[in-house]
């Protein structure tokens, strides 16, 4: 996620990478194992869904078959896939603080960049999914970071067809929001191109960690979808916690999600989706305290913001497609001055009683796009290349700079995978991402940092 704070070391050092190919599909093979297919059947590239892949995934995994039931599996089938990339990356990160004189810190700060190399691993997921009975699916995934710290990214109970109609679909638990462009399934791994950069962006300053639309939500969803999923529609109540368990933050705040979208035939072009998603809720500014500290849960003063945005999965032919998410976000002044998270954040603003705004506070706004090229040069190799921007339309403070914290990335790479099968899937990964960011150094100059990471990737 992208820091808010001065010091944030933002972007990445442009080079192009050359070698090899890019990976091919990232699927559940516990699926492709229960069907008999390839995972290619479901991932133009996995983990990234094709047609058919998001057509059975809004089914609630099922083919709509027989074989949908769980009595009809081999009873040593066990829907479980594991997955983990054993990367070499090198980080460069730009204008980061340093004392003047090592290990004084009395001594004055100056600005430098840092760079390391090495090899290295990537967290741990346990995916397990499927149906329980005909119409009644689930899915599962523990997952840890590099030191094997696990917590639970998706836990979710789905009934399928309710009345026999697919217009109808209700989901429960912790899950990811109905993102057209996913970033659960995203085909990047740098700590910078890994996620998409305008599903978390925050203006310097902001202390709303709650409209994160990339972060799996705890909720319930009603979903719904035409027989040939040309149209779709989704919509969530949420918890404002931003997917954190025991209502740390408060229990009377929510936050609601939207999406729909229309897709349409273009003959040899393929299928064309437009959509449009919207998320709007409140959370918390004022905490209660004990000895001065916010007592976690008792979250009260709540302000709003909104994030709303139109998606565009565009392909050209066979082989090439674009997608694209625009957004505009909002949030109250409260949050522009760095209120809302105050739980479990050293420092962050209280919104207690007498507390007013500084003179001059207004609400902060930004506009965002994304531009991500797929082209799959065979269903074994696929090339990427992602660019996005964040622009800050209003600042929170009106003397800072209209350009304080304007973000731009640029991602490339390749996937190439020597086999994919309903065994096991793997994929030699090479990326380069670089990032710039206004003005949010230590001292308000620039920061570019970058990475450039090559891995195998693999589930089984």
């Amino acid at each position: 996620m992208i820091s808010s704070r001065r010091n944030f070391t933002g972007s990445l050092l442009l080079l192009v990478l050359v070698l090899g190919c890019f990976q091919n599909a990232h699927a559940l093979p516990a699926f492709a194992r229960k069907y008999g297919l390839r995972c290619s059947a479901c991932h133009e590239s996995w983990p990234m869904l094709n047609y058919f892949g998001q057509k059975f995934k809004d089914n609630g995994y099922q083919l709509m078959n027989d074989r949908d039931a769980p009595i009809w599996q081999n009873p040593s089938y066990w829907p479980v896939t594991f997955r983990i990339t054993p990367i070499w990356h090198r980080v460069s990160n730009g204008r980061d603080p340093e004392d003047t004189v090592p290990g004084n810190g009395s001594s004055g700060t100056t600005e430098r960049r840092l760079e390391a190399s090495g090899f290295d691993l990537s967290g741990l997921d346990f995916h397990t999914g499927g149906t329980l009975e005909k119409n009644i699916s689930f899915y599962v995934l523990p997952s840890s970071d590099a030191t094997a710290s696990f917590h639970f990214e998706t836990v979710m109970g789905r009934l399928d067809n309710l009345f026999g109609s697919p217009w109808f679909n209700v989901k429960f638990g912790k899950f990811e929001l109905d993102n057209l462009l996913s970033e659960k399934r995203i085909l990047t791994l740098t700590g910078i191109g890994g996620i998409y950069q305008t599903y978390h962006f925050l203006p310097v300053g902001d202390g709303n960690v709650f409209g994160q639309i990339g972060d799996n939500q705890l909720g319930v969803e009603v979903m719904g979808h035409s027989a040939d999923d040309r149209t779709r529609y989704s919509a969530a109540l949420l918890s404002t916690v931003d997917g954190q368990v025991g209502l740390p933050y408060g229990s009377n705040a929510y936050s609601g999600f939207f999406t729909a979208s229309q897709a349409f035939d273009a003959g040899k072009l393929g299928v064309e989706r437009l959509g449009f998603y919207a998320m709007a809720g409140e959370a918390p500014t004022f905490y209660r305290t004990a000895g001065g500290v916010p007592i976690p849960g008792s979250g009260i003063g709540n302000k709003g913001f909104s994030r709303v945005g139109f998606v565009g999965q565009f392909y050209f032919g066979p082989h090439f497609d674009i997608q694209v998410v625009t957004q505009h976000g909002t949030d109250n002044a409260w949050f522009g001055q760095g209120y809302g998270n105050a739980v479990g954040a050293t420092g962050n603003p209280n919104n207690v009683p007498g507390t007013v705004l500084p003179p001059g506070a207004q609400a902060p706004s930004w506009n965002g796009a994304l531009f991500e090229a797929h082209y799959v040069y065979s269903p074994q190799l696929i090339f990427i290349g992602r660019f996005e921007e964040e622009r800050v339309s209003q600042q929170a403070n009106p003397t800072n700079p209209s350009n304080l914290g304007n973000l731009t990335t640029y991602t490339i790479g390749y996937r190439y995978n020597p086999f994919m099968t309903s065994r096991a899937g793997f994929a030699w990964h090479n990326e380069y991402a670089f990032l710039h960011q206004d003005l949010t150094s230590f001292y308000g100059n620039n920061v570019n940092s970058s990475e450039l990471l090559i891995g195998f990737d693999f589930d089984f």
